[in-house]
């Protein structure tokens, strides 16, 4: 064994033990860096073979490129930033979202980064880092509103996203959404077809654009089939578990208690449920409920509860596509899309 080979054996394994680089790829293939960087960019001028003991030797090593690498070679990031807050719906949405994004972007050159952020503080501040450090080349926001800054913003500076909701302010932006309004009305409907006359709405909170839509839709079927509302006053499905639960024991003891109910929240309905039958209330016989979830569960629990479905992976692979094609160039209002309620076989029949 003669000397470069025994410096050669004694470096590899500390090379090996670092991040790979194509520095790392070049030691190990014998190639410079400039050959494997071309190779890994399948450049016409490098030979098949020599491409292929490229890849396979980075396969081995792990190598990723270094996105600082790339964004200065590029000015990109290859990032799409998920900005989501950390209250969101407890069954299965986050989870849900997150897998359909990350079933489009894994054919893509994109990697998804999650940015939590709490929604009792200013939901600007997560956008605004990412504008300001360009972190990302894209962006997928929640829980929009009716004016939302947010989207102003990003629209002024031209960073491309896409909102899970609609705004109402005039600006054509990429969006996917849930088509609350249809929801609320046919939950009217079937209350109306079961025979029920007062009913309650559990909504969103009446800041994001899908409170309006619910609550059109809700009015407008209140109207149609001549039912009469009683209100849930503060609550909401954003209020804690806990409150709801009480507040759905108090209002069914009261004299003017609902005989059907309907909430925007599978979560909200477990509190809903415990507190209507600790009032001593059956379901399907003292009052129905109607229910919007984000994973087939409620009716595991309660065969009851007539629900309906939102597929939140869809949105996710619908949001992460609208993103991607704004990044490319796309016109905002050709990357809009809204999901019809689906209702789920497995509940009550009738």
């Amino acid at each position: 064994m003669d000397d470069s080979t025994t410096k050669r054996t004694a470096t590899a394994p500390r090379a090996a033990q670092e991040r790979p680089t194509l520095k790392t790829i070049a030691y190990m293939t014998g190639l410079g860096i400039t050959t494997v960087s071309r190779a890994l960019k399948d450049a016409p001028d490098i030979g098949a073979d020599t491409k292929e003991r490229v890849r396979l030797i980075a396969n081995q090593l792990g190598y990723q490129p270094n996105r600082a690498g790339v964004r200065l070679r590029t000015g990109k990031t290859n990032v799409i930033a998920l900005v989501l807050s950390i209250e969101e719906e407890l069954m299965g949405f986050t989870s849900q979202l997150v897998f359909g994004i990350s079933e489009v972007l894994a054919g893509t050159q994109y990697h998804l980064v999650l940015t939590p952020h709490s929604h009792q503080k200013d939901p600007m501040v997560p956008v605004k880092y990412i504008l300001d450090t360009g972190s990302a080349d894209g962006v997928i926001i929640s829980r929009i509103a009716p004016d939302d800054p947010r989207i102003r913003l990003m629209t002024e500076r031209n960073m491309p996203f896409a909102a899970h909701g609609r705004s109402d302010m005039g600006i054509a932006h990429p969006y996917h959404d849930y088509d609350n309004e249809a929801f609320a009305y046919q939950a009217v409907e079937k209350l109306a077809g079961k025979g029920r006359k007062r009913i309650a709405l559990l909504p969103p909170p009446n800041a994001l654009s899908f409170y309006l839509h619910s609550r059109n839709g809700f009015e407008r079927a209140l109207n149609d089939y001549g039912l009469t509302e009683v209100a849930m006053g503060r609550v909401t499905t954003e209020t804690s578990l806990g409150d709801i639960r009480a507040h759905a024991e108090a209002m069914m003891r009261s004299a003017s208690a609902p005989d059907g109910i309907i909430s925007l929240s599978g979560s909200s309905t477990i509190a809903l449920v415990a507190g209507i039958e600790a009032a001593g209330k059956v379901l399907g016989r003292d009052a129905d409920l109607v229910s919007k979830q984000s994973a087939e569960f409620l009716n595991w629990i309660r065969p009851e509860i007539y629900t309906v479905n939102e597929d939140v992976r869809h949105a996710g692979r619908e949001l992460a596509k609208a993103v991607i094609a704004r990044i490319d160039g796309v016109a905002p209002d050709l990357l809009q899309s809204i999901s019809k309620p689906a209702w789920s076989p497995m509940g009550p029949h009738g």
